[in-house]
């Protein structure tokens, strides 16, 4: 696309954020499934139906121009994901996983937080009220799960990750290879490699 007119960065820039919240609908079950605070879990099911809303919401946008949902790859959000899957095959305390999966949902929450204000900003230089309105929904809602992730950061998810001593991991790592048994108190569904889904593979 020849970037010579204000209409075309805008719908530029629409296809962007659609190709990011398709990524991201794959992504997510995947990161709920890596998760294992149920706190944690929760906020990415829910956001999981939110994102499905944006795409819904960006598709109506589409329409009312009277462009064609597509999206062109959005390598800024292929790259946040691509970052964010490394955790999820790293073996290590659960806890400390699920402090690593917010880190990465909230880098995705701030990208988006970025480019539907400036989506919406478009839109009210359009005098596209609607659309405005629309993008600005999408803008709350990334805005609000983004606090709610710092929130079960701040409550649970962090302290409990900053309690694990690297030493006593690698401590028990050792004796469950020896004995071939779990870490005491835990259950091997407890345990990283079957609570996270590790074979499931990257998240898209």
């Amino acid at each position: 696309m020849q970037m010579d007119s204000f209409d075309k960065l805008y719908l530029d820039e629409l296809k962007d954020a659609y190709n990011a919240e398709k990524q991201l609908v794959k992504a997510i079950p995947k990161m709920v499934k890596a998760a294992t605070s149920p706190e944690l879990r929760t906020a990415l099911e829910d956001h999981l139906e939110v994102t499905r809303r944006h795409v819904e919401r960006l598709e109506e946008i589409f329409q009312d121009m009277g462009k064609p949902a597509s999206g062109k790859t959005c390598k800024g959000m292929s790259g946040i994901i691509e970052e964010g899957q490394e955790i999820l095959q790293e073996d290590g305390d659960p806890g400390v996983i699920d402090a690593g999966i917010i880190a990465a949902a909230q880098r995705v929450e701030h990208y988006e937080i970025a480019s539907y204000g400036t989506l919406r900003t478009f839109a009210q230089m359009k005098g596209d009220t609607k659309a405005a309105r629309l993008l600005e929904e999408t803008l709350n809602e990334e805005k609000e799960a983004d606090q709610r992730l710092t929130q079960i950061a701040e409550s649970s998810v962090n302290i409990e990750a900053s309690d694990v001593d690297e030493d006593e991991w690698d401590e028990d790592e050792e004796a469950e290879r020896g004995t071939g048994g779990t870490q005491p108190g835990r259950s091997m569904s407890e345990r990283d490699s079957d609570r996270r889904g590790k074979a499931d593979g990257p998240w898209t």
